[in-house]
């Protein structure tokens, strides 16, 4: 299987799928962590257009900036300049590219109701690592995800702790759960190897 891994600089996803056998890439406009081993230093539409490559599988990662709801109290300010609008924009393009397998990933945030529903919500606790941190995925020709390794979190990863109180289906949520360290935003959107290994072998399997 040919696999393309969008927006990704880390490599954690690609490194995933080659462990599995499969021919991936990941493409972003920065130089990949890793020396550049199967990393295309590009946009993205340049390299979905080009009848250079024909992909089985396309994974994106795209820029959660002006999308998600961490950044909500910004939004009024970037829907009046057009950011939010060409945010939405670039994720549906994504998602029409000609390739019959895709999944988008972004936290939760103005997709779910500009765009749509997510298909499902991960966290990184149910894949080995013990982190809570809500992952959408928009999944096209794909299944769900099963959860591999379900952990007790220790931490949030980014964002503020939460303290307490009844959420929606009447449980509380965790009230002395801390906050993971605030690395820059390269950690803060870095895929979490449970959930990259749990992609890898769910969606691509041996070749």
């Amino acid at each position: 299987m040919r696999v393309l891994v969008a927006c990704e600089f880390s490599g954690v996803v690609r490194r995933a799928f080659l462990a599995q056998g499969h021919e991936a890439w990941s493409c972003d406009l920065q130089l990949a962590e890793d020396s550049g081993f199967n990393h295309i230093q590009a946009d993205i539409m340049t390299v979905l257009s080009s009848d250079r490559w024909k992909w089985d599988l396309l994974i994106a990662f795209p820029p959660c900036t002006d999308l998600c709801s961490s950044g909500a109290q910004y939004w009024p300010e970037k829907r009046t300049d057009g950011r939010q609008q060409r945010a939405i924009g670039f994720v549906v393009r994504l998602e029409i590219a000609d390739i019959a397998k895709s999944a988008i990933e972004n936290p939760v945030g103005v997709l779910s109701t500009a765009w749509r529903k997510p298909d499902q919500i991960i966290q990184p606790f149910q894949f080995g690592d013990p982190y809570m941190k809500k992952t959408c995925l928009w999944l096209k020709g794909l299944p769900a995800l099963k959860p591999t390794n379900i952990v007790e979190p220790v931490a949030h990863w980014h964002g503020g702790v939460r303290r307490g109180g009844k959420k929606a289906d009447g449980t509380r949520t965790p009230s002395k759960l801390p906050t993971a360290l605030k690395y820059g935003e390269r950690e803060r959107s870095r895929t979490f190897q449970g959930i990259a290994d749990a992609m890898a072998e769910q969606w691509g399997g041996r070749p």
